[in-house]
């Protein structure tokens, strides 16, 4: 059984309106990623060197919301934020793994859909 398209529908525009909502499903993530990229770049520097764990608080938000997305990334960097204290132990504290494998981080720090970039190295 074939399935008829309506007139001037094609394939190629199919493919586009996918890649249309796939980015807009991952903006509110990059939205977060360029706030707290900019946190880094400005605010950060100003506190010095004095997170007690590392990657320090602010760069495991960006590693856990580019890898997990605003809900659990969100989460885990709360989470974090909430045991990094004077009292801490500190020592190195990686963002778990993603089992998904759907995204990848782009040379700019931006969360991109494998997807859209067919043939294309990771990076």
């Amino acid at each position: 059984m074939t399935t008829a398209h309506a007139p001037g529908f094609t394939r190629p525009a199919a493919a586009s309106a996918m890649h249309v909502a796939r980015t807009l499903r991952l903006l509110p993530r990059n939205i977060v990623v360029a706030l707290l990229r900019g946190y880094r770049a400005v605010i950060s520097p100003l506190y010095g060197d004095v997170c007690r764990y590392y990657p320090s608080c602010s760069a495991y938000a960006l590693g856990a919301v580019q890898q997990h997305g605003l809900g659990r990334g969100g989460f885990l960097a709360a989470r974090r934020v909430v045991r990094c204290h004077p009292w801490a132990v500190g020592g190195v504290d990686d963002v778990p793994e993603s089992h998904s494998s759907h995204f990848h981080v782009n040379r700019y720090g931006f969360v991109v859909d494998d997807h859209a970039h067919h043939g294309q190295g990771k990076g």
